[in-house]
């Protein structure tokens, strides 16, 4: 559902984003790639329908070099996730390095950013919820709302251009 007008996101407290990609080097070696992104898709699923895990939300973009964007509540939280024998992410791990890790077929990689209370700003115009305002609460900006003013920097003059 698009939401006409301009929308932030609030969040309590700080969170992690980390970001999990892949870059398929030869797409057509189907079956060295497959289970690595049923694994990924199960894990999502797994994360979805266990909150207590400490995602917020989960967001994916692309295809032969695929993102996935996820909001944690902490890297306590994500770390747990990753490391424990409850979770399907640690056979997943032990899987791809016995299977992928040397093969050259599929890279991988993952960054992790611990953001503070009040160390972010976001604006959503005409846009359905999505990233940090699906992680946290999805609230209207007034007009007069600046990037500069959401996160506590810059002048607080006006914007270069008016809003809608």
């Amino acid at each position: 559902m698009i939401h006409p007008g301009r929308w932030t996101a609030e969040l309590e407290g700080g969170l992690v984003v980390f970001l999990i990609g892949a870059r398929f080097h030869r797409p057509w070696k189907v079956r060295q790639w497959v289970p690595v992104a049923r694994a990924m898709n199960a894990m999502q699923r797994e994360i979805a329908e266990h909150p207590e895990v400490g995602c917020l939300h989960v967001e994916n973009y692309g295809a032969l070099r695929p993102v996935s964007v996820q909001y944690w509540r902490s890297f306590d939280h994500l770390e747990r996730f990753a490391r424990s024998p409850d979770w399907s992410h640690l056979e997943a791990w032990r899987s791809f390095n016995r299977l992928i890790r040397d093969s050259g077929e599929l890279g991988i990689w993952h960054e992790s950013y611990r953001v503070h209370a009040g160390d972010f700003e976001a604006m959503y115009g005409n846009m359905p919820v999505v990233g940090l305002a699906a992680a946290g609460r999805h609230v209207p900006l007034s007009r007069s709302s600046t990037a500069a003013r959401r996160i506590g920097g810059g002048t607080g003059g006006r914007a270069p251009v008016d809003a809608y």
